[in-house]
């Protein structure tokens, strides 16, 4: 599977499981941690970790791993790194206090998931 083929998996788990405001974005040329971000809202905490752990099951179900996994149990903001992609799930407070969008966009790198 290609970078972007998860990115697109991870989104599309993110999707079924209603979360708001799904993006990814290609930085592949702006840093060397990861290729992809994808980036997604939750409207509560308890919603912040369901999406987490439906973008785990479905992706373990495809036998794909995460690298490590930070703060889902919290509902603020989550992160969960598959090596060339990093999903970061917040909840609306803490994406628009972050805004990780502003920060990494180039223009041209955006990706707005639709379903």
């Amino acid at each position: 599977m290609t970078g972007h083929e998860l990115a697109m998996a991870c989104a599309k788990a993110l999707s079924e499981k209603k979360a708001q405001d799904i993006v990814i974005l290609d930085v592949a040329d702006q840093t060397v941690v990861c290729s992809y971000f994808v980036i997604a809202s939750g409207h509560s905490t308890t919603q912040v970790r369901a999406l987490g752990d439906a973008v785990e099951e479905k992706l373990e179900k495809e036998g794909i791993l995460p690298l490590r996994k930070e703060g889902l149990r919290e509902g603020r903001w989550g992160v969960i790194d598959y090596g060339d992609v990093v999903v970061h799930i917040f909840n609306e407070d803490s994406r628009l206090y972050y805004y990780l969008e502003r920060l990494w966009d180039s223009g041209k790198n955006i990706e707005r998931y639709e379903d």
